[in-house]
């Protein structure tokens, strides 16, 4: 066996997935031993990496938590396809509410069954600074606005003294 590389059984314990869920997202595509394939050949054990059994328990954790199989395909193959999980799966960060699955990178979310389309994010902080700039704005118009009035009317005034 080869330094690194984990059983089906060791996979199945490591991952906390049953040897039909791996056999079926092998088949699907969605998560294969990287290191050795059987190819469909009996007799020939797959081999796991470190990476794929990461990828398992993720893939196992959102389906636990409510992800639909054909959900986690669908962001999964974005993440792969997108997201870096290749370089740096362990810098990976994901949330999901249970509906979709938004990988966060750099203070932006996105939505990766929407083919990485960003989703509304801001942070209460974020908020907070454009709200008091825009109050800021209001007072500074207010106070012009009032200052050009009482100047009107004082034009009008003095209209009305000389007639």
């Amino acid at each position: 066996m080869k330094k690194d590389a984990f059983t089906s059984k060791q996979a199945c314990y490591l991952s906390a997935c049953t040897s039909h869920q791996l056999r079926y997202w092998d088949k699907v595509g969605l998560v294969s031993p990287t290191i050795q394939s059987s190819n469909g050949k009996p007799g020939v054990p797959k081999l796991y990496s470190f990476r794929d059994i990461v990828s398992l328990r993720v893939i196992k954790t959102l389906l636990d938590n409510g992800m639909s199989i054909q959900r986690v395909r669908r962001a999964w193959k974005y993440l792969t396809r997108n997201g870096n999980l290749q370089d740096q799966l362990s810098e990976v960060k994901l949330v999901s509410d249970g509906e979709t699955i938004y990988t966060v990178e750099d203070d932006k979310v996105f939505d990766a069954l929407k083919s990485g389309q960003l989703a509304f994010f801001e942070t209460i902080d974020e908020v907070t600074k454009e709200v008091r700039e825009d109050v800021s704005k209001f007072e500074l118009d207010k106070e012009r606005f009032l200052n050009l009035l009482t100047k009107v009317e004082e034009d009008v005034l003095s209209q009305q003294k000389q007639a």
